[in-house]
């Protein structure tokens, strides 16, 4: 979802600056690039603060990031140009689609329902949803059989490294979107996007 459905990773960005800052903790954009985009709130906090965080913990200050994050991004959110249109398109020719994210429900929530998205999808899947995240597949496997579809049939829209990672490891074949990474710093994709702008089934039929 992030950097997929909306270009959010640069608010998250924000919002992760300012939460660190409370530690005197001031990461880079390559901390951002290889330990952040992607991840989860558990692995970050235990990666830059302490890797013995409680359970309890982590979900209190991950609480705490979020509602930061969406306090920060909620007078600009907008989706990947193009977006739309394309989903519109997939809807019209029958193509299920659904959201795979390792975002908390809340900012699923957030981001479909300001987008008004929630109808053009048939299965709905946060990071509360599975025990493993990305690149592990679980994500991506339970949002195919949710579907009724089979991985090998699947399309995953992907930005992170993680994601194209998890994406791959269940079988499925993966577009890179390219808000976040260059094809270079990406796992191996079956195509590669900038946006959404001019897609067509074809482009589908021809992965």
């Amino acid at each position: 979802m992030d950097g997929v459905i909306a270009d959010t990773n640069p608010f998250h960005a924000i919002a992760w600056k300012q939460f660190l800052e409370k530690y005197q903790i001031f990461p880079s954009e390559t901390d951002f690039q290889d330990f952040m985009y992607g991840k989860s709130n558990e692995f970050i906090l235990k990666h830059f603060i302490n890797p013995a965080f409680t359970e309890a913990a982590i979900e209190q200050l991950a609480f705490d990031k979020e509602s930061l994050f969406r306090d920060i991004y909620l007078p600009h959110v907008q989706p990947v140009a193009g977006l739309v249109a394309w989903l519109e398109i997939l809807n019209a020719n029958h193509i299920i689609t659904g959201v795979a994210t390792s975002a908390p429900i809340e900012n699923m929530d957030f981001i479909l329902d300001k987008l008004n998205l929630r109808q053009h999808m048939q299965s709905l899947l946060s990071g509360n949803d599975v025990r493993k995240h990305k690149p592990d597949p679980e994500i991506y496997l339970k949002s195919a059989e949710n579907l009724q579809v089979l991985p090998e049939n699947c399309v995953v829209f992907e930005d992170s490294v993680s994601g194209v990672s998890a994406a791959r490891n269940a079988g499925m074949k993966v577009v890179g979107v390219l808000t976040t990474y260059t094809p270079e710093q990406l796992p191996p994709c079956h195509a590669y996007i900038s946006d959404y702008q001019g897609l067509t089934i074809d482009f589908l039929e021809k992965l």
